[in-house]
């Protein structure tokens, strides 16, 4: 594998902690970052190989706090090579029924935050030739009722890492957006269980973020969806 360094937003639980994990495993040096001290502590505590693994607290609505947490990883590692935004929240409710609190909430994380983690590492990942990857979601173009407020952050997602990924490759970065379906993860205050058997695991999301890296350079899945083989029965 090319590249050797990598930074994942929202990686002290579910999707992100699973990336982390296999990361770590394939001999990557990873960061990670969380808004809640004591889930990274945790997390750094579980995932071990503390040679290779920095946690530093940065919220994805502070640019100030990604820019801290990018010049960390550099400090400790020297190189950026992958960057996993996958830091996301979703409150779903009847539009007339959110607040402005969890408008901001949702958007400020899930859009304005992916585009403040690439402005805070994209000048590190030119220098590398490194890889861009987005968890977005089927959310992103399959509306439904009650998701006003996640639907809009990853339509938004969607078409700005689309863009993103035209403008990045003039650099000589790859971008890639990978959009599950139902994902058996703490997301939206949910604790997995064994009811979650059918739904994606967040394993399979990270073996998919590892298999983009071992691809040949070449060629650019631009874009990865994912969902469960089989659906929910009853």
């Amino acid at each position: 594998m090319k590249h050797q360094n990598a930074l994942i937003t929202g990686g002290s639980k579910g999707i992100g902690y699973s990336i982390a994990k296999t990361l770590l495993d394939a001999g990557l040096n990873v960061t990670i970052t969380s808004r809640k001290q004591e889930d990274l502590d945790a997390a750094a505590a579980s995932l071990g190989h503390p040679e290779k693994l920095l946690a530093v607290k940065a919220d994805a609505r502070d640019y100030g706090q990604l820019e801290t947490a990018v010049q960390a990883h550099l400090q400790k590692f020297s190189a950026l090579d992958v960057v996993v935004a996958n830091a996301g929240v979703g409150i779903f409710k009847p539009v007339q029924d959110l607040t402005l609190e969890d408008w901001h909430a949702v958007i400020d994380t899930n859009l304005t935050g992916v585009f403040y983690t690439v402005k805070a590492t994209v000048d590190a990942l030119s220098k590398t030739q490194g890889y861009l990857i987005t968890i977005s979601s089927l959310a992103g173009k399959n509306p439904f009722a009650g998701g006003a407020a996640y639907n809009a952050s990853k339509f938004g997602l969607n078409g700005f890492t689309e863009a993103a990924m035209m403008d990045l490759r003039t650099l000589g970065i790859k971008t890639t957006q990978i959009m599950p379906g139902s994902v058996a993860t703490y997301f939206n205050n949910h604790t997995p269980n064994e009811q979650d058997a059918w739904k994606i695991q967040p394993e399979d999301i990270a073996q998919i973020v590892q298999d983009l890296l071992e691809m040949n350079e070449r060629a650019l899945p631009s874009r990865v969806e994912v969902r469960p083989s089989q659906p929910r029965k009853g």
